[in-house]
């Protein structure tokens, strides 16, 4: 995707990319339903009025708590590395644990969490796989990502796509091709190793180092498609590299993909800060002035923030 030096000519010059990280498991016998799953207790700020409250930042009681709290175990849950007891679910979010308990029997019921019974914790269920792959069948990134995309390439002029993290390959999800601008490699369904583009680095950046060290365990793991200036061929040239990314926001590609052409990304991370994709402008480098690289990815990391937060999502 050619840039032309006029072709970010329209955006504001000030503006720049922004810096760039004991209780036994089961149900209780003869236990009631805590009063506190159905009705939350009083507080001061609870009680005071509406305005005030919103004017203090106090998030408003649900009138339907027990849904609410069902919700919250799942998410607490999902943002765990492993299962966990009951009485850690009921200390982490202070909710009564006989309501925790009760909770937690309807959700085993239904599929949405497992209980481990040797371990005495409860991990998620069947079910909640489940809603995982239907989430993924809807494309909801696709369908998000598409019109930002299209957005983000009628403002800069220059061609922009999404791409997911696959195995050590990044997976091109979302094309769209700037008006005059040449075709690309970067086409929907076209996997590249991710250490190459703009994108893939853009998600390994945002990734623990031990999972980046765990795709490149060693030298095999690295390719090269050209010839480059500073060829990424080996992992301590990739975790500096990455180290370069993490500090200014924003990954760049120089003519590792198609010699010639330049990239810009930034990542796309979800609830927890783990990158679920990355947003790219792709250029051609001669028309595009060192001084406006800030620029471009500026809007780049705008638009990645603002999917980010689509899918309700922790921008970065």
């Amino acid at each position: 995707m050619p840039a032309s030096s006029s072709t970010l000519s329209h955006l504001p010059a000030s503006a720049t990319a922004p810096a760039r990280a004991g209780s036994t498991v089961g149900s209780t016998p003869g236990a009631t339903v805590d009063t506190a799953l159905e009705a939350p207790i009083e507080t001061a700020a609870a009680s005071a009025p509406k305005p005030a409250r919103r004017a203090a930042g106090v998030k408003a009681a649900s009138k339907v708590p027990a849904a609410e709290n069902t919700l919250r175990i799942l998410k607490l849950l999902a943002s765990r590395r492993g299962p966990m007891a009951a009485s850690n679910i009921a200390t982490a979010l202070s909710l009564p644990r006989s309501s925790v308990y009760h909770l937690l029997g309807v959700m085993e019921a239904n599929g949405f969490v497992l209980h481990l019974h040797e371990e005495q914790r409860y991990g998620l269920g069947i079910s909640a796989f489940e809603l995982s792959s239907a989430y993924s069948r809807q494309e909801p990134l696709s369908r998000l990502g598409r019109p930002m995309l299209a957005s983000l390439v009628d403002v800069v002029g220059e061609s922009a796509h999404l791409a997911v993290l696959h195995g050590r390959d990044v997976l091109y999800i979302v094309e769209e091709r700037a008006k005059n601008r040449p075709s690309l490699v970067t086409d929907v369904g076209v996997r590249l190793p991710s250490h190459l583009t703009a994108s893939g680095r853009a998600i390994l950046a945002a990734l623990p180092k031990s999972q980046v060290r765990a795709l490149y365990p060693n030298a095999a793991a690295f390719t090269a498609r050209h010839e480059t200036e500073s060829p990424i061929m080996k992992y301590s040239a990739l975790s500096s590299h990455l180290d370069q990314v993490r500090q200014r926001g924003y990954a760049t590609e120089h003519g590792e993909v198609t010699p010639g052409f330049g990239s810009i990304a930034a990542a796309v991370t979800d609830h927890v800060g783990w990158p679920t994709a990355a947003v790219a402008v792709t250029f051609l480098e001669d028309k595009l002035p060192a001084d406006q690289w800030p620029v471009l990815a500026a809007r780049v990391q705008k638009v990645a923030n603002e999917l980010s937060v689509r899918i309700h999502g922790r921008p970065a």
